[in-house]
């Protein structure tokens, strides 16, 4: 048994609140090392010669990532602070019990040696997440290239390659225009890239907080969209872009024309005078990257802090949007984040929080600060497993796994799990236009737990290459949309929405065959009960016999994505869902 690699602190990643008395505790062991593992809890303040509150549970593994076995368990307590520790069986029958971060060769009974957990503390840090957004479907919209409401000639509006100055006009006017489209599609929650005031097409150098850009309309067109999507059952999320601004946005400004008498100052970090802003040049203030035009902002100080959480409360009491997704949010401190989550959330409670963060985010999603991230995760994993062919089907079960073990469970129907968006290639392109890749692409994206977001145009096989290509205008005309990908996108929606179990559903068995890049799952929901089974390869494979799995030819099955009943042999990429 390898000590080093077990690993448990008794904090809100290990050990937190899940409900009223109802606690989740983890441990993780260096991957297929235990044998079993059981935990032992007792009552801090109530000796045992008085009385005995000492309970044994058994713990379960209930991820395996490419390192580690996560074992987990809920127990159920009412106390004051609970005492506890682990006994842990490897292979070959060794025990080792595991206390406040001590190892023993026999059962832990001194309080002092085991980990600690106060109750109350852990339930008032219980991680609230908006229940409305759970497992629902988001489409991201690039305003300035999705739709417009002016004439357009075609060969600019479908011009490619892209380039990042091309205006197309796309307007909140022309989305509306569209929701039709959008709303039939299946989609849950819209999700806009920057709208406000700006110079360039993307808007992330945003200039005025409070104004909508002109371009794309006014404020009445958002409360218009907003009043439509929710009339709809629907949704609708902002970008906040609130790690940086644009050069002429009020404070920056004032900074260009009064130097180092401007009052705004502490609003950036301005390293020298005069102001570096040449391109080429690295700029003589912090910025997003080295982009000088995107000056970045001082959220330690205060005015500032204020100014942006008034902003944000703003769009949601004047238009009523449901969330914001915040740009490179990574790079702005906790400090901030706890705040602005405690004011946002006291201006509208179920108001969605998604940090953008291309790596693990764990110490943001701790309850106090973000309600979700871009699984930029499970991004890198569809792009090597189907596109690139770099990672094999059982390193991408635990890649996902890795995020699954080390965030709070709650967490798993919330993940933006995404195959591209306006930051990447189209997946489309990074396949080699290989549509059935894309359309596997598609498939873990939609019949997995979490919340898929699909980038405007997947739907309809859309190609482009790396940013600013990858924002090219919709393909509006019917003849220059795949209309066998938008019909197969509809399905998986549809299919997702009407059986809850793909997204609630106990996975009751599950299994990765290398070999024939076979990802085998049952899900199990009340009465319902569904496989869902992703061909990541070339060739037909027939799903093999394995005691315990389900593996078999189905007789009676039916794979709903099709509408067939199941073979037993998937082709190239292929999915299927079956059911009874």
């Amino acid at each position: 048994m390898e000590y080093a690699a077990i690993r448990h602190f008794a904090d809100r990643r290990y050990c937190y609140a899940i409900g009223k008395g109802r606690f989740l505790i983890r441990l993780e062991v260096k991957k297929d090392d235990g044998a079993r593992v059981i935990l032992h809890t007792q009552n801090k303040y109530l000796p045992i010669q008085y009385m005995d509150t000492r309970q044994e549970y058994e713990m379960a593994v209930v991820y395996s990532d490419n390192y580690r076995d996560y074992y987990e368990v809920v127990a159920e307590i009412d106390v004051v602070c609970l005492r506890y520790f682990f006994e842990i069986e490897d292979r070959e029958g060794k025990v080792a019990y595991y206390g406040n971060h001590g190892f023993y060769d026999s059962p832990i009974t001194h309080i002092d040696r085991m980990f600690d957990c106060p109750q109350t503390l852990r339930e008032e840090e219980i991680f609230d997440v908006p229940e409305w957004a759970e497992n629902k479907v988001i489409y991201q919209i690039f305003p300035s290239r999705f739709a417009t409401d002016k004439e357009v000639p075609e060969e600019i509006w479908y011009h490619a390659p892209m380039d990042a100055r091309t205006d197309l006009k796309g307007s909140l006017r022309g989305i509306i225009n569209h929701f039709d489209y959008i709303k039939d599609l299946g989609i849950d929650i819209l999700y806009l890239t920057p709208i406000f005031s700006s110079d360039s097409t993307h808007k992330y150098n945003i200039h005025d907080y409070y104004k909508i850009d002109p371009s794309f309309g006014d404020k009445e067109d958002l409360k218009e969209l907003v009043s439509k999507a929710h009339e709809a059952g629907m949704y609708v999320i902002l970008d906040g872009v609130f790690n940086h601004t644009g050069v002429d946005f009020f404070a920056f400004r004032d900074i260009r024309e009064k130097g180092e008498a401007s009052r705004y100052l502490n609003w950036y970090y301005i390293e020298s005078f005069p102001l570096v802003m040449e391109w080429g040049k690295r700029p003589s203030y912090k910025t997003f990257s080295y982009a000088g035009y995107m000056p970045k902002l001082n959220l330690r100080n205060k005015e500032t802090a204020d100014y942006v959480i008034d902003v944000a409360s703003y769009w949601i009491r004047e238009c009523d949007i449901d969330g914001w997704r915040l740009d490179v949010a990574d790079e702005i401190g906790h400090e901030f984040w706890k705040r602005f989550r405690r004011e946002i959330k006291a201006v509208k409670k179920d108001v969605m929080l998604i940090g953008e963060i291309w790596h693990y985010a764990g110490d943001f999603l701790e309850g106090d600060e973000w309600d979700s991230v871009m699984n930029y995760q499970f991004y890198h994993s569809v792009v090597d497993l189907i596109a690139a062919e770099e990672l094999g089907i059982r390193d991408f079960v635990g890649n996902l796994n890795f995020i699954k073990g080390n965030l709070n469970r709650c967490l798993e129907g919330y993940l933006w799990n995404f195959i591209d968006s306006h930051d990447t290639a189209r997946f489309l392109y990074s396949a080699g236009n290989d549509l059935r890749k894309q359309k596997l692409a598609a498939a873990l994206q939609l019949l997995l737990p979490g919340m898929p977001m699909i980038y405007y145009g997947d739907e309809v096989a859309m190609d482009g290459g790396p940013d600013p290509d990858c924002r090219r205008g919709m393909l509006w005309e019917e003849s220059r949309q795949n209309l066998d990908c938008l019909a197969y996108y509809r399905t998986l929606i549809r299919i997702r929405h009407e059986y809850p179990v793909l997204t609630k559903g106990l996975i009751t068995a599950q299994y990765a065959d290398e070999e024939k890049g076979i990802l085998y799952m049952e899900r199990r929901l009340e009465e319902k009960h569904v496989i869902v089974v992703f061909h990541a390869g070339k060739g037909n494979v027939t799903l093999p016999e394995r005691e315990g799995l389900g593996y078999r030819v189905m007789e009676g099955w039916k794979n709903l994505i099709n509408g067939r009943e199941f073979s037993g042999i998937l082709g190239d990429y292929e999915a299927a869902v079956l059911a009874r």
